[in-house]
């Protein structure tokens, strides 16, 4: 069962390199990067890393924060989708980052992942 941490503060990057699995204990990734939203200092998105072969050819996906909780128990981000959702979502490379701050990346993201925007939590 999947726990979370309330109102414990965590350095971000102690999670960076830490699987992302679905609820089937499927591996999609790892944590990336944690991207925080600057004007509220929460977490809006976690960007995961998948495919690829010693870092190279692999794409990066971001997930809402909204959509993932932390499993303490074993260590690594659990995404509240199936693999199918995850493989639909759109990625990107390290080069061509999207304009996370543009309205309608963010509500199609959050629409993918049905997901409440991390604002409204």
């Amino acid at each position: 069962m999947a726990t979370t941490l309330a109102r414990q503060p965590m350095s971000g990057s102690s999670v960076i390199g830490d699987d992302i699995k679905n609820r089937q204990d499927e591996t999609l990734g790892t944590v990336h990067e944690i991207m925080i939203d600057c004007s509220t200092g929460r977490v809006a998105y976690v960007v995961m890393s998948s495919g690829g072969f010693l870092g190279f050819g692999n794409k990066l996906f971001a997930i809402p924060m909204t959509a993932l909780e932390l499993d303490t128990q074993d260590e690594c981000m659990r995404l509240n989708a199936s693999k199918d959702v995850f493989e639909e979502s759109r990625g990107f490379d390290k080069d061509n980052w999207p304009n996370m701050a543009d309205s309608q990346w963010e509500t199609a993201t959050h629409a993918h992942f049905e997901a409440p925007h991390y604002w409204e939590v």
